[in-house]
């Protein structure tokens, strides 16, 4: 069980990182086998996540960890925002945290001030979710140790809970789980770490609800994954205006790196925030150039191709028999 997995990190993890990390079976039970059953627990969940663990790369680190990551917002620790559970080996206790990326801070303020900013943002997360942050505790945590990644983490925790060993053992602990990546989903849905007039601009409306729904499709739309995985199945063409980058600019680069936009064409009003089924790859996205893109993110409908077809007023030179062509 995930429990007993975590109980046996929490317990062996001072002995073992002083053996050297190389090829260490303690480090590869930790990232394979802890990874791999947490993934078994969630299985049955309604949520689309990527689930690492780890214990240090290239040396021991100085607090081992099992995180969750939403691939709209990240795919690593080193930004964005995550639930996570970050083990003090020193104390033997284990914290469920609804926590930051550090690396990424710290490279933009620099230490001291990156924990500033990541404790105003661990406010700013906690007050956007009180409905969930509410349910959980919400005062600081000690991960046992004084390097700057632990420090970071401290400072990036919003709201948790932690646990002794005896705790893990207890049925709450998947409850607990669960209410967070409910938690994680609704921050998600919400806007995340956004500034809320920021968020509020880039929607172009006043309304609270209506920008939730279209920040998290232009989040949808710039995901790698689901950009991937689109363009695995739609033809690289704009479904509009024609434009086809093989052919109108000799593009020969990857796919993935084509120069044309993924629009998640979906109606925003039927966006429900907490809906288990996000998006449906191919049926819910259109293929677009930027042009088209930005024009129809202008329409009252962004999902009604045929309207914007019905407002296109140029031909592609290469259909028109252009000389040159």
């Amino acid at each position: 069980m995930l429990t007993d997995m975590l109980s046996r990190i929490a317990e062996d993890y001072v002995y073992e990182r002083a053996k050297p990390f190389s090829d260490n079976k303690f480090g590869d039970f930790v990232r394979k086998d802890v990874a791999e059953e947490a993934k078994k627990t969630i299985s049955l969940w309604p949520f689309d996540l990527t689930v690492k663990s780890s214990v240090g790369a290239g040396n021991w680190a100085a607090v081992p960890w099992l995180a969750f990551f939403d691939p709209l917002i990240t795919k690593s620790a080193t930004k964005g925002f995550y639930v996570v559970y970050l083990i003090n080996a020193q104390d033997q206790i284990v914290t469920l945290s609804m926590n930051q990326g550090t690396t990424e801070v710290y490279n933009e303020f620099g230490r001291q001030k990156g924990r500033e900013v990541l404790k105003r943002r661990a406010t700013d997360m906690a007050e956007r979710i009180p409905d969930y942050s509410s349910q959980f505790d919400r005062s600081g945590i000690d991960l046992g140790s004084n390097d700057d990644l632990p420090l970071g983490y401290q400072a990036g925790h919003s709201f948790g809970r932690t646990y002794s060993l005896d705790e893990l053992k207890d049925a709450q602990f998947t409850n607990d789980l669960e209410l967070m990546l409910k938690a994680y989903r609704a921050l998600v849905d919400r806007g995340g770490t956004l500034p809320v007039d920021f968020m509020h601009e880039e929607a172009g409306t006043s309304d609270i609800e209506e920008t939730r729904r279209y920040i998290l499709s232009r989040r949808i739309e710039r995901s790698e994954k689901v950009r991937r995985e689109v363009l695995s199945h739609r033809k690289p063409v704009c479904e509009c205006c024609g434009f086809e980058p093989v052919k109108d600019y000799g593009y020969t680069g990857p796919l993935v790196n084509t120069p044309l936009d993924v629009h998640h064409a979906k109606p925003l009003n039927q966006l429900a925030e907490g809906e288990t089924r996000r998006y449906k790859i191919p049926d819910d996205f259109l293929i677009l150039c930027p042009t088209c893109h930005r024009m129809i993110h202008k329409q009252q409908n962004p999902s009604d191709l045929q309207a914007l077809r019905k407002k296109l007023r140029f031909k592609l030179m290469r259909e028109v028999n252009y000389p040159m062509l």
